[in-house]
This record gives C-alpha cells, structure tokens and sequence, in this order.
C-alpha cells in the first residue's frame, strides 16, 4: 500500500489524534513502569510532558513541565507517583544507566 499525501492540516490532526490516543493508553496503563518504558523505548512520560511544555513555548504559551505532566499523566505528578510508582529494582536502575549512557554519551544525574 503506498503512503497517501496529506496535507499539513491533515497531518497535523492524524499526529494529534495519535498522541491524544497514546496519552490515553498510558493514562490506563499505570502498572508499566517509566523506567520500563525508559529502558524499552528511550522515552517516558516525563519526557512526553517535556515535548509538550517545550512545543508549547516554542509557540509564545506559558506551560511549565509541571503543568504539561499533569495533562500527560491526567493528574498531577506528585498524586500519580504515590498512587502508581514502584520503587526500581537494581536491575531496572542497572539497565537504565546503560541506556542511558548510550543515549545522552553520558551516565544520568543524580
């Protein structure tokens, strides 16, 4: 099957229909982890909640990272953390420092 053309608008509303969608899948999903997902996929929630806030100020909007991780996780971070977060094992740390490094060319800080 061969990629149809789209224009900007679009394209635009199918991406925003694919992150709304993603959001919600992860809003359900509280038992994954984001160190899970960090050690999987390179990204996690936070960093979702960081692409928004910084999109959103490329755009003259005022959002802090706070404010855009409660529109990611529905919530704000600090309620979710206590409800949903496990504590790492060192196996999860371990393969998060690894990742990590490969990614940023430099172990995470503290």
């Amino acid at each position: 099957m061969t990629v149809p053309e789209l224009d900007e608008r679009t394209r635009t509303e199918l991406e925003a229909a694919a992150f709304r969608a993603l959001i919600a899948h992860l809003r359900q999903r509280t038992d994954v982890q984001n160190i899970d997902l960090m050690n999987l996929a390179g990204f996690c929630r936070n960093c979702l909640a960081k692409w928004y806030a910084a999109a959103a100020r490329e755009r003259g909007i005022a959002l802090d990272d706070e404010a855009a991780r409660e529109i990611v996780y529905g919530m704000p971070y600090a309620e979710w953390k206590a409800r949903y977060q496990k504590e790492a094992s060192p196996e999860q740390q371990a393969a998060f420092s690894e990742a990590f490094a490969r990614t940023h060319g430099h172990p995470p800080r503290s």
